[in-house]
């Protein structure tokens, strides 16, 4: 078997996909997409294609290895996102040419199904309380929101009781064991991390996700001692060799590769296993479309150490264009009691609607994130 050719298709809300093509007539799936960056990432996808081209696509942790070191300049978000859409379309290939999802192929499973929670709120999270309960009724058991809106390095505590009152809200409407992620999304620096992080703790968090960007992460573990609440991060880091520091120092309870930035398939599941020795968690982040998704479950499947599942249905970017539109086999995610069982079918189990992706590819996207500001005019971060 030999990959003859592959396109690639950019399409809202902010989405990239690859198709590859065998000449058997077997195709693979991914999701080469970096948010606010994907036409960039499609043009290293065309480069990265000149190794792929004609090879056997079942060799996946060799060509893995050809892409990422057969270039003097290695890693960084764009050839990795570029590297994780490749893998994942050469593994969906392999399942369907083998007749069997992909986590059959990476040991087979360990658990059914896996925990999910859904986002609430949007990037200035409002309204919170009442779609925590809306997610409640819809049988979600855990969800996450934004914390915060922009904080400085050092703060008014009218933010802090801001977010103290969201996430009481959320709790109020909910109940006792709901699972509250509440993200800082890099948004908050060292100082008020540690204070958010004490006031927190009585409300009992599921984690607090990003509390300080991946540039000051050798101050998780000076974060930590301020409350007792799991932390959890890794969305912004592109490899195992990137997770290694993070988990050698500590600090950190849970790990969130992305599928679609951190190397694939190939390279999520030695992360995972690394973070398992370390007695750390795994929760893959997926804010994306539906073959990051099955991605993730595939993962999700055969590490013991995943405990739940980020998915983006119904998040305030997909407005239009949601996951399951583009999927003929929507029932693939079915959530009950805030579990989704893992896909059944062969390689990622996704069936792509190709006629409505195309239409979509048509329309296109130049999404971009939010530029923030702090009341002084200086640089807010998103």
């Amino acid at each position: 078997m030999k990959i003859v050719s592959f396109e690639t298709f950019i399409v809202p809300p902010r989405w990239g996909f690859i198709k590859l093509v065998t000449d058997t007539g077997i195709v693979g799936w991914g999701e080469p997409v970096l948010e606010g960056r994907t036409h960039t990432v499609h043009a290293a996808v065309e480069e990265l294609m000149d190794y792929v081209i004609g090879k056997d696509p079942r060799d996946i942790e060799d060509l893995w290895n050809v892409l990422y070191r057969a270039s003097f300049y290695r890693g960084g978000p764009i050839m990795m996102s570029a590297l994780s859409g490749i893998d994942q379309a050469l593994w969906d290939i392999k399942g369907k040419d083998l007749g069997v999802p992909v986590y059959q192929l990476l040991g087979g499973k360990c658990r059914d199904e896996i925990r999910t929670y859904s986002w609430i709120g949007g990037d200035r999270p409002d309204d919170v309380a009442s779609m925590a309960a809306q997610r409640m009724a819809l049988g979600f058991t855990a969800i996450k929101m934004n914390g915060t809106e922009e904080m400085n390095y050092i703060d008014d505590h009218s933010k802090v009781d801001a977010v103290l009152e969201r996430v009481q809200a959320v709790r109020d409407a909910t109940h006792p064991d709901m699972g509250i992620g509440i993200d800082f999304h890099g948004r908050v620096h060292k100082a008020m991390a540690k204070v958010l992080m004490r006031e927190l703790a009585p409300l009992r968090p599921m984690f607090v996700e990003e509390p300080v960007l991946p540039e000051h992460l050798d101050a998780i573990h000076e974060i930590a001692q301020y409350g007792a609440i799991p932390i959890a991060t890794g969305e912004r880091l592109l490899s195992r060799w990137d997770f290694k520091p993070l988990l050698q120092r500590g600090g950190i309870d849970i790990i969130q590769p992305d599928l679609s930035h951190a190397g694939g398939i190939t390279e999520v599941r030695k992360i995972a296993a690394m973070a398992e020795a370390y007695d750390v968690a795994l929760a893959p982040h997926c804010p994306l479309g539906p073959v990051a998704l099955s991605s993730c479950i595939q993962i999700d499947a055969v590490a013991l150490n995943a405990v739940i599942q980020e998915q983006s249905i119904g998040i305030h970017y997909n407005q239009g264009c949601d996951v399951l539109d583009y999927l003929k086999n929507k029932e693939v995610f079915t959530f009950k009691d805030g579990y989704c069982p893992l896909p059944a079918g062969p390689g990622l189990g996704v069936d792509i609607d190709e006629a409505y992706l195309r239409e979509m590819a048509k329309v296109g996207h130049r999404w971009r994130n939010p530029v923030w500001r702090q009341r002084d005019g200086s640089f807010a971060e998103w």
